[in-house]
């Protein structure tokens, strides 16, 4: 009797489960909107970047966030679901009906397979697509974007120069730059070619190994130097508006982007990481439900319910954290991609077993 009631346990779960996950994720991309609206009013009227345009780029970043703060809002919805259903004293005669913690860990991971799902989705298509549009619509309205998707590389006017960048792996470092700078009537008077362009502060670039042409009447005039200052509105701000990080890439393009980088022996850990984490960030939704387990367990005593919901909401803040951090340890002390990617998941299903071994105890 008690094993045909579990199908409707589960059915049970999931409504409340849905419902209230859904709840929880609206509210933070509220709030997180918010945020970024706050955020972007300060470029306001730069260029051409208007009101139409913030909203537009604050739309834009709302599948990103979701994305990001999904396994968080996983966390919240199961442990209240969970949490008001101890407290209602629901739980128990489930319990006594024969969920045991293994069947009721069972009936989460069958509800789980829909967030791990979606998270998959939104990161690997919906996200990344957003946040391409989204830097395109900041960048051409503050910078003039001329061209991204080009052979040639970036492509800047900055008022009488147009800017060419081969490659920009990081804002404040580009490689393969050319400067064409022209005359009041568009008139070629100079191109300088650097092989590196490293951003020092106040629109200042140091220009490395430089090649620098200026064409006069009596012909053009090439002179080369180690290095050279560069003024230019163009800096890392900007590129950040241009560059999608690693970390928002989908796992397709890392990896291509990853074999490119290793063909032409150059590093690839900051790739690597982000590739697996974008493999095994929809499992966290699941480590996140394991997590929730144990404080359905736990005494439902007068106040437990919000003070179960807050410790919920510091442990996904504490894994939203976590789970960056590892990342640029990992970067540093050169650690193998998948250990980095996959530290704070493990940590935290580890803590969701020893937390269900506890309560069982008692």
């Amino acid at each position: 009797m008690a094993v045909t009631r579990i199908p409707t346990l589960e059915r049970y779960f999931a409504r409340q489960i849905y419902a209230t996950v859904g709840f929880v994720l609206l509210g933070f991309l509220a709030l997180f909107a918010f945020f970024d609206l706050i955020k972007e009013l300060g470029d306001l009227g730069t260029g051409d970047y208007h009101l139409r345009q913030v909203f537009g780029f604050v739309l834009l970043s709302m599948p990103t966030n979701a994305y990001e703060l999904l396994p968080v809002a996983v966390l919240i919805g199961t442990l209240y679901v969970l949490a008001h259903l101890a407290s209602n004293s629901e739980y128990t005669v489930m319990r006594g009906s024969g969920l045991s913690p293994g069947r009721a860990a069972l009936a989460l991971a069958k509800v789980g397979l829909a967030f791990v799902v979606l998270t998959f989705l939104i990161g690997e298509w919906v996200a990344p697509h957003a946040e391409e549009q989204a830097q395109k619509v900041k960048l051409r309205a503050m910078s003039s974007l001329i061209g991204q998707d080009l052979q040639s590389g970036l492509w800047f006017k900055d008022e009488g120069a147009f800017i060419n960048v081969r490659e920009a792996r990081q804002a404040n470092a580009l490689n393969g730059v050319r400067i064409f700078d022209f005359d009041s009537d568009y008139r070629l008077r100079r191109m300088t070619a650097a092989q590196r362009a490293e951003y020092q502060s106040r629109g200042r670039w140091r220009l490395v190994d430089v090649v620098q042409t200026e064409f006069t009447r009596d012909g053009p005039r090439t002179e080369r130097m180690p290095e050279q200052e560069w003024r230019s509105a163009v800096n890392p701000e900007m590129l950040d508006a241009l560059i999608v990080r690693p970390e928002r890439m989908s796992a397709w393009a890392l990896h291509k982007y990853t074999q490119h980088l290793a063909g032409n022996r150059q590093k690839t850990d900051r790739y690597e990481i982000a590739l697996w984490k974008k493999l095994l960030y929809p499992l966290a939704a699941l480590v996140m439900m394991a997590l929730a387990l144990p404080f359905a367990y736990m005494p439902s005593r007068a106040g437990a319910l919000g003070l179960k919901v807050f410790l919920g909401i510091m442990l996904g803040i504490f894994f939203h954290m976590l789970n960056s951090l590892f990342s640029h340890i990992g970067l540093l002390q050169n650690w193998p991609p998948f250990s980095a990617a996959v530290i704070p998941s493990a940590a935290f299903f580890a803590a969701a077993m020893l937390m269900m071994w506890w309560v069982e105890r008692r």
